[in-house]
This record gives C-alpha cells, sequence and structure tokens, in this order.
C-alpha cells in the first residue's frame, strides 16, 4: 500500500513580502527629497506669514500711537485744548488700526494657508465653491452683523462723529460717549445711556461740528421804545463778549435781528449769535440774564407771564354790593 504524496505548501505571500518591502523601499527612495522639499516649503511658508503678519500689526499699532501722540501735543496747546478732542482721536485711531490689523491678518494668513494647500498637491476648486457657498449661508443669516459692521467702518473713517459729540441718530439723541466698529453708545439730557447698533442709523445730525447758533427772543411790551430796548440788547451783549469764558465762545458779534412777531400787547425781539460748537445752550442762558438784568437796570418791562385770573363768583358779588347797599338805604329811609 503506497503512502499519500504530500501536498505542497503555499509559500506565495511569504514570497511576495521582499518584494512589497523592496518596493516600499524604492517608493521612499524616490519620493523622500520631495517629501523633504515640501515640508520645507511648508516651513517656510509658515515662517514668513508669522514674521510678515508680525512686522505689518508692529507697523501699523506704531502708527496709530503716533497719531494718538500728535493729537495729545495739539490738545496741551491754548488753541488746540478748543479744536481737537484727544479721547475723540484716540478712539478713532484706535478702531482704524483694529481694523487695518483684522485686514492684514486675514489677507496674509489666508494667502499663507492657500499657498500650503497649493505644495501638497490639494485641488483648491472645491474648497473655494465650499466656501462661497458658506460665505452666501453666512451672509445671509448675519446680514445684520455685516450691515452693523460695514457701517460702523465707514462712520469711523468719514470721521462723521466721535466721542463728545451731540448727534441726532434718529432712534436716539446725546452725547456720544463710545463709538464702536458695532455699536455707538450716547448718553441722553437725562443720563440713559442709549446702545445704537451702527446698521440702524439712517441719518445722523452732528450738532458738534463747525459752529452752532444761540438764538434768544425777548418778548417786551408793545408800548416800550424799540430803538431804546435794542441798544439794551447790544449793549449787555458787548458786555458779554468782552468777559472770559464768552470771549472765547462767541466766534462772532450778537445781532439783533429784529421784530419776530408781533401781539397786540407785545413783540418779540430776536437776537442770535454764532457760538463753538455745543456752547449754544450755555451762550443763550448767560445771554438772557444779562438782558433781564440790563432791562430791570433801564425799566423795560418784560411781558409774557401768566395773567391774573379773577372768578366770576367774586366780581358778581362785587358788582352787587353797591346796589345791595342802595336798597338797604332806600328800605332805611322809608
Amino acid at each position: 500500500m503506497s503512502s499519500p504524496t504530500p501536498q505542497p505548501q503555499n509559500t506565495a505571500p511569504f514570497a511576495e513580502v521582499p518584494r512589497s518591502a523592496a518596493q516600499a523601499s524604492s517608493w521612499v527612495d524616490d519620493n523622500w527629497a520631495n517629501w523633504l522639499t515640501s515640508g520645507l516649503r511648508i516651513l517656510l511658508i509658515i515662517a514668513i506669514a508669522v514674521v510678515l503678519r508680525s512686522v505689518v500689526r508692529k507697523t501699523i499699532s506704531r502708527l496709530i500711537e503716533r497719531m494718538n501722540r500728535g493729537a495729545e501735543v495739539a490738545a496741551n496747546t491754548a488753541l488746540g485744548g478748543l479744536l481737537v478732542n484727544a479721547e475723540r482721536r484716540r478712539q478713532r485711531s484706535e478702531a482704524i488700526g483694529s481694523v487695518l490689523r483684522s485686514v492684514a491678518s486675514f489677507l496674509i494668513l489666508g494667502t499663507a494657508a492657500l499657498t500650503v494647500l497649493s505644495v501638497l498637491k490639494i485641488n483648491l476648486a472645491p474648497l473655494l465653491a465650499s466656501a462661497g457657498v458658506a460665505g452666501v449661508a453666512i451672509g445671509f443669516g448675519a446680514r445684520n452683523l455685516v450691515t452693523d459692521f460695514l457701517s460702523g467702518v465707514f462712520m469711523i473713517l468719514e470721521d462723521q462723529y466721535g466721542v463728545g459729540d451731540v448727534i441726532d441718530a434718529g432712534v436716539a439723541t446725546g452725547t456720544v460717549v463710545e463709538v464702536g466698529l458695532r455699536v455707538t453708545k450716547l448718553r441722553g439730557d437725562g443720563g440713559e445711556i442709549w446702545y445704537v447698533r451702527n446698521g440702524e442709523v439712517k441719518r445722523i445730525g452732528n450738532l458738534s461740528q463747525g459752529w452752532a447758533t444761540a438764538v434768544v427772543d425777548v418778548q417786551v411790551g408793545a408800548g416800550e421804545n424799540l430803538d431804546r430796548a435794542r441798544g439794551v440788547i447790544a449793549a449787555a451783549a458787548d458786555d458779554m463778549a468782552k468777559e472770559t469764558p464768552w470771549d472765547e465762545r462767541l466766534w462772532e458779534p450778537v445781532k439783533v435781528l429784529g421784530l419776530e412777531s408781533v401781539a397786540a400787547d407785545s413783540v418779540v425781539l430776536q437776537a442770535q449769535a454764532r457760538t463753538m460748537p455745543g456752547q449754544a445752550g450755555s451762550v443763550s442762558r448767560e445771554l438772557r440774564w444779562r438782558i433781564k438784568q440790563a432791562f430791570v437796570r433801564e425799566g423795560i418791562e418784560i411781558t409774557g407771564g401768566p395773567g391774573t385770573v379773577v372768578p366770576a363768583q367774586a366780581v358778581t358779588v362785587e358788582d352787587d354790593a353797591p346796589a345791595a347797599a342802595a336798597e338797604r338805604t332806600g328800605g332805611d329811609n322809608e
């Protein structure tokens, strides 16, 4: 009886191992140079981007600091203190610097990221298409935020208003406390704080730019000598313009324009003066005070106060009293 023939063992996988290892080694030998070159290029791109970003940000910060120092020096002079608001300049320059630093960082780092992806031979077309779709979706979802930000940027760049200005923003009126890229903070006349989104501001009335006009209406009796009253008002205004601090707040002589209105028992004389921005209220109050004192000294009557109302019952009793007395007298005589 013959013995079974032994079957040959399958050694093909083990035989392929040396060949696969040789191929892998050959593949590594063929590509390690490319890997090394790509890695060094990526490191160089990142290093250049980091250094360039740091240099640009420091340069922008130094320019902003120089602008702030110039504003502080100008504010310390005699005339500069009236024309330059150091805090306004500082906040405006800081906001502009923040925008410039953010834009510079985005451009430099974004360019570096795209360059690294191109070095890695990654197709950028799908990524850019996806980024475009995502940008559109974010734009629709955060359109109010984008509108606030862009409005704030243009308000700051155009210097429409700044810290210390009194503005009428439509939705609120007050003194500007802080100007941001998204929100402007106002303090109202009653001390309240208004937070106004820049995107909600459709029109702005700045009451603190250029100059202001102080208007004073003086109501005198219809029988008064108008030329005399006009001269007294002009004299009081001239005396005011020679005293401190009104000599700086008044930018032009006070003008008595003439009659503003005429009534049966009174007339209104109007005076106007061009003043520093934001000082029209204080100038008007001081001028009224001086005109009142001058009229008292000159004996000129100021009308327009509330009249005395006599009750109808009192008038009736007063009118009937003589008749009643006559009746009593007649009865006694009879």
